[in-house]
């Protein structure tokens, strides 16, 4: 039995290393939380409509790392005020080894923002509870359809003439 699985190590080490990524550090850039109409907002006689916006970008930082930036921007309005309005710029500098280059762009704009997530919804739901109001729950994100839009509609853009 242990040749066999030393056989099948050696052959991924032949193929090259396994896909792997590593967080070297995860940061705040940017923070901020308005409740332009308090304390009037705490209070709104209807239900405030919901918006939400998700935004991935990547940069190289050198060999292999690369830092992921995660935006997420809420809004919460009723017909007669903005309730609250919230950013989040959430970064992180990741590790990427074993993956070809050719599936560097995908992996970095689907997978690390796939781990960044789950701690910038955190924040965002303690910086809306603590500014009044229930924790604001994103719901999780499918990194991997938002990255196929996004590249749609590059790829649409580069197809319009001038």
């Amino acid at each position: 039995m242990s040749d066999t699985n030393d056989a099948a190590g050696g052959q991924a080490n032949e193929a090259g290393a396994a896909p792997g990524m590593s967080i070297l550090a995860q940061y705040i850039k940017d923070l901020s939380f308005e409740n332009p109409n308090a304390p009037g907002s705490l209070q709104p006689q209807e239900q405030p409509k919901l918006d939400i916006n998700v935004n991935v970008s990547a940069q190289p930082m050198g060999e292999d790392q690369f830092e992921v930036v995660l935006t997420l921007t809420a809004s919460a309005k009723t017909s007669a005020m903005t309730v609250f309005a919230i950013e989040l710029v959430y970064g992180g500098l990741f590790k990427v080894t074993g993956v070809p280059q050719e599936h560097i762009h995908p992996f970095v704009l689907i997978e690390c923002p796939r781990m960044l997530f789950p701690f910038a919804r955190n924040i965002l739901a303690d910086a809306s509870r603590n500014g009044g109001f229930p924790p604001l729950m994103i719901d999780p994100i499918d990194f991997a359809a938002l990255y196929r839009q996004n590249l749609e509609q590059a790829q649409q853009g580069e197809a319009r003439p001038n």
